[in-house]
């Protein structure tokens, strides 16, 4: 399956990816919010299973309006704790890590951070979790889901169609990273994913992605520790970041990487 092989569906605001991989379908949301949101569906034999969730208000009615006649059976909250008046009523899973990250943790900040920026167009609520997932295999609407709990929430595998979710890559855009030791994390994890030869990684705030760009972000991850390395203060850092990667979006986590680096 190659990455731009999809069905193209506009919506008011946000548009849907459709990849046909026989007998599941893949929908990729793309918001278009002011955070680059993604929402999975991966549709089986009728039935619905959402990875994350919108987290702006018109987009939680758009998607709504967009899974009318679908079974949804299940939403799996990662890394996106907000957005609760989606799919009230709808099943909802995470790692127990994930709800305290959510609830309490780094994932809860970030929340009240977005809400103080955006205001009442951000739904701040956070989701009730129904039920809790466990390392490894977790099957929900007649689909496996490998769960590969993290530091912060989980990732999720689909061996049905070798498929990866992962928070953040984006071969073309800053990412957070926060430290020396976070980015080795970081390229550890997307080399073993070169390794596993995965179809396509999903990520919170991008399109689907190739194995092509797992390898361009590895690259520009050791590139970033040199320059943060060589550097004098986080200005210096975030203006070589800028000159050597001019089309790259994604300032604002650039902002918050030189902030790690610089602390």
């Amino acid at each position: 399956m190659n990455k731009t092989n999809f069905t193209l569906v506009k919506l008011t605001k946000g548009e849907v990816n459709i990849y046909d991989f026989g007998n599941i379908k893949l929908h990729a949301y793309k918001t278009n919010d002011f955070i680059d949101d993604e929402v999975f569906i991966i549709e089986k034999e009728g039935k619905t299973v959402i990875i994350e969730s919108p987290c702006f208000f018109d987009n939680n009615q758009e998607l709504t309006d967009y899974l009318k006649g679908m079974e949804v059976v299940g939403i799996l909250i990662a890394y996106h704790g907000a957005g609760a008046t989606f799919l009230p009523n709808v099943p909802k899973y995470a790692t127990q890590n994930a709800i305290e990250y959510s609830e309490n943790g780094g994932g809860k900040a970030l929340i009240n951070q977005f809400s103080n920026a955006f205001g009442e167009i951000f739904d701040s609520s956070i989701h009730r979790i129904t039920n809790i997932l466990t390392e490894g295999k977790n099957r929900i609407g007649e689909i496996d889901f490998i769960i590969h709990p993290t530091t912060e929430a989980f990732d999720i595998e689909i061996p049905e169609i070798n498929l990866v979710y992962t928070h953040m890559l984006g071969h073309d855009c800053h990412s957070i990273v926060a430290g020396v030791t976070h980015a080795d994390v970081i390229i550890a994890q997307l080399k073993e994913y070169l390794e596993k030869g995965y179809t396509m990684i999903l990520t919170s705030h991008y399109t689907p992605e190739d194995l092509k760009d797992v390898q361009a972000k590895i690259d520009y991850i050791e590139n970033l520790k040199s320059i943060a390395q060589m550097a004098d203060s986080a200005e210096e850092f975030k203006k070589e970041m800028q000159k050597q990667y001019p089309e790259y979006s994604g300032e604002n986590y650039l902002d918050m990487t030189a902030n790690f680096f610089f602390a």
